[in-house]
């Protein structure tokens, strides 16, 4: 046998011995999903987007069926929740519901604990729920614009608390700050309820949270929103102006919502999970929720998410080195 033959042998040796493997990997795909999938949530069990997580894994449970599990693993910014989505298999059956912090810990946190385009695949943007600045009831800021007049007076004469250094929240008020130039003292606490406490008690005079935090202390006259970082008015502060109707058009700024996977997720897992995520948007349950928490369904294209994460990461890059921001 020439050299010639010897290597031609070896290629169909090698080709009969891989085929098996490739089929069990072809079936593994066109079985998907075959058991329960389990959607990670790097948040406490009862937040916003433990809520819409729970929502969003029944509502696809049906069309995949199988059923969806929420894990919560909060901590660390949701970075222990990713660390357990980056060890899992790429295989469909573990996920994640994150949100903008996902965007944001690669230059939060330092060395950066992963790379989002290397890392994670990106599957369905899920819906939006704005950021909302709210004042104490008693504090005499009836307005956005009462608010900017104060603080150009007297620079640094007004704090406002948020959950925590490099919390949406905290880098959405940076943003409009800078637009603004304003200069408001932050206050960072361990927890959205710690820092709307300290606003009702008067220690501080504003809070930015989401929408859904702060409803019940507006409902009860102690919180007043003076208005909603969003490009609409917000379903459940209908009367809050939005921050374009407020002096400031084309500025944004919500918590949003997007489902997600280790990297290696093969494209016809990724085109299923998508379209089952569409069709739990188009439902009534799903849109209700998002609706009560003040928010949106945002469905689209896989690319269309794909290319948010990549805008989002390049926006608090910026943000995080120019403000000079650090974790709790």
């Amino acid at each position: 046998m020439t050299p010639m033959q010897r290597r031609q042998a070896l290629a169909r040796l090698a080709g009969l011995l891989c085929a098996p493997a490739a089929l069990g990997s072809a079936h593994a795909q066109a079985a998907y999903p075959n058991r329960l999938l389990r959607v990670l949530v790097g948040y406490s069990p009862g937040g916003a987007v433990d809520i819409i997580a729970r929502a969003l894994g029944q509502a696809m449970a049906p069309g995949l069926g199988q059923s969806v599990i929420i894990e919560n693993k909060p901590g660390a910014g949701t970075n222990i929740a990713i660390k357990a989505l980056l060890e899992s298999p790429p295989d469909g059956y573990t996920l994640m519901l994150a949100a903008n912090a996902l965007a944001a810990n690669v230059s939060l946190y330092q060395p950066a604990p992963y790379n989002l385009a290397r890392d994670i695949t990106p599957i369905a943007q899920v819906g939006r729920v704005p950021v909302v600045l709210a004042a104490n009831a008693q504090a005499g800021i009836g307005s956005l614009r009462e608010l900017i007049a104060r603080l150009k007076l007297q620079p640094g004469s007004l704090n406002y608390g948020t959950p925590g250094n490099g919390s949406t929240p905290h880098l959405a008020i940076e943003l409009f700050a800078r637009a603004a130039g304003i200069q408001p003292v932050h206050v960072p606490y361990k927890g959205g309820s710690q820092a709307m406490n300290d606003v009702i008690a008067g220690h501080i005079q504003l809070v930015a949270v989401n929408a859904l935090e702060v409803q019940p202390h507006v409902k009860g006259g102690k919180l007043k929103v003076l208005a909603a970082l969003s490009a609409r008015r917000s379903p459940i502060f209908p009367e809050a102006p939005t921050i374009a109707e407020s002096g400031f058009p084309g500025f944004e700024a919500s918590v949003w919502y997007g489902l997600v996977g280790p990297a290696g997720l093969p494209a016809p897992v990724v085109a299923r999970l998508h379209q089952a995520v569409e069709k739990a948007l188009a439902t009534a349950e799903v849109r209700e929720r998002l609706s009560a928490a003040g928010g949106e369904v945002t469905p689209g294209s896989t690319a269309m998410f794909a290319s948010l994460l990549a805008s989002e990461q390049q926006r608090y890059q910026k943000l995080i080195r120019e403000a000079r921001i650090q974790p709790d």
